[in-house]
């Protein structure tokens, strides 16, 4: 009675249009107040607890640090070096697009901001150069996912905390899949740029590659300083997310200067609200979650499960499905505090590696990014080219079926996400 009530309560106030941050907090605490002996003091104190976890003190560094990249030239450099290395190719400039995106995802952690780095002025670089402005869109839409795939990620960060797993692997889990996936939307933009003879830019020479290099070079360097400082031991994830908001600022403001210390307020204002946001959701999302716990959801679920005989590849089949759906309404951070408590158990009583679900969860949000009606990465899309969202959503579609068969292979060839962290005997 109290879960159903907790779930009716759920989707009765997303359905009468209140935002899903508000419903999760106040399905949550409608139900302990009815259902649960907790007092209702008890709340406030749930709802602190939840939101002061040490590893998600990364994201709103991890954000900090998006802001000054996207704000500070570095996104404009990472372009044109991708484009200085790729852009000779028949379709070369989205090809550089691509890569421009991956390199971004590698310092932001976030999908929109990977979005709206590259996204403004890839676009219309590519528009100006010939290609289709739909075209451009729905490859940077779909390339911008890769901000949570390829670490460092502030939702492989929300999984970490919500199931106890170690921050590191899941980074390290997420660096093949991430370059995979980046190949695979490459190789498609080529077949594509070969039959419709999409054009390619003049070969840069060495000394022009070399330049644009050395302009990206600092904002390359924060790759490293982030994961090596990780895996070196020197500091933890968390530390990582704090030296990389102090880089990237000292970049923009010191080195670049594309940025003037006037200019610094706002960027941080900006990634305060968005941290705001998304701390606000978390808390609402783990009191939600906390409410499943102490009704013991999770391992009555478990236990149907295994009397039911599911099989692995059974239980992955309706994970993916049920999260696609999810996908299609809700943020992802949401998702992952609400449905990782159910899932952790059950995976691991199957034997299915606790990382491995984690990957397989990264891209089934990434898929959620991009479909509507909630699509964050659409949204953005829409914002930077001015193209309304119905156009966005029709140019994103066709890639969407590449993103769909790359969750296939993740879910089923766990080698793929587990071959790295194994090798380094993580």
């Amino acid at each position: 009675m109290t879960i159903l009530f907790l779930f009716l309560a759920l989707f009765l106030l997303m359905f009468i249009g209140v935002p899903v941050a508000a419903s999760l907090g106040l399905a949550g605490s409608v139900t302990i107040i009815l259902f649960s002996p907790d007092s209702v003091r008890s709340l406030a104190i749930k709802l602190f607890e939840t939101s002061e976890h040490y590893t998600l003190l990364a994201i709103p560094f991890f954000l900090l640090a998006g802001s000054f990249m996207t704000t500070g030239g570095v996104a404009r450099r990472l372009i044109d070096f991708a484009n200085a290395s790729v852009g000779h190719i028949r379709g070369g400039l989205a090809i550089g697009a691509v890569l421009a995106c991956m390199l971004f995802a590698a310092l932001s952690g976030s999908s929109p901001a990977t979005v709206a780095a590259v996204g403004s002025i890839a676009i219309a670089g590519m528009v100006r150069s010939g290609y289709p402005q739909a075209f451009a869109a729905g490859i940077v839409t779909n390339a911008g996912t890769l901000g949570i795939l390829i670490p460092p990620s502030v939702v492989m960060v929300v999984y970490a905390a919500a199931t106890e797993t170690s921050v590191g692997t899941l980074f390290m889990a997420g660096v093949v899949p991430g370059i995979l996936l980046g190949l695979v939307l490459m190789v498609a933009i080529y077949i594509i740029a070969v039959k419709k003879n999409l054009p390619a830019l003049p070969r840069a020479s060495f000394r022009e590659w070399l330049s644009a290099a050395r302009k990206a070079v600092w904002g390359l360097l924060l790759m490293v300083i982030i994961l090596g400082g990780i895996y070196s031991g020197m500091f933890t994830p968390t530390e990582a997310a704090a030296v990389a908001a102090v880089y990237s600022a000292f970049i923009a403001l010191f080195v670049y200067k594309d940025m003037r210390i006037t200019e610094a307020p706002k960027v941080i204002l900006e990634s305060a609200k968005l941290t705001i946001m998304l701390m606000f959701i978390i808390a609402n999302a783990m009191l939600f979650a906390h409410v499943l716990t102490t009704e013991q959801i999770p391992q009555q679920i478990t236990a149907m499960v295994l009397e039911a005989g599911l099989q692995p590849w059974m239980f992955l089949l309706v994970v993916n499905i049920v999260l696609l759906i999810a996908g299609a309404f809700m943020e992802p951070s949401a998702i992952i505090l609400i449905l990782a408590p159910i899932l952790f158990p059950i995976a691991v009583q199957l034997g299915i590696d606790p990382i491995h679900l984690g990957i397989i969860m990264v891209v089934n949000m990434e898929i959620g990014l991009i479909t509507p009606p909630v699509g964050l990465n659409l949204f953005v899309t829409s914002a930077v080219t001015g193209m309304p969202l119905s156009e966005v959503i029709k140019a994103a579609m066709p890639w969407l079926m590449i993103l769909l068969g790359f969750l296939v292979l993740i879910t089923y060839v766990p080698s793929i996400s587990m071959g790295l962290p194994n090798l380094l005997g993580m």
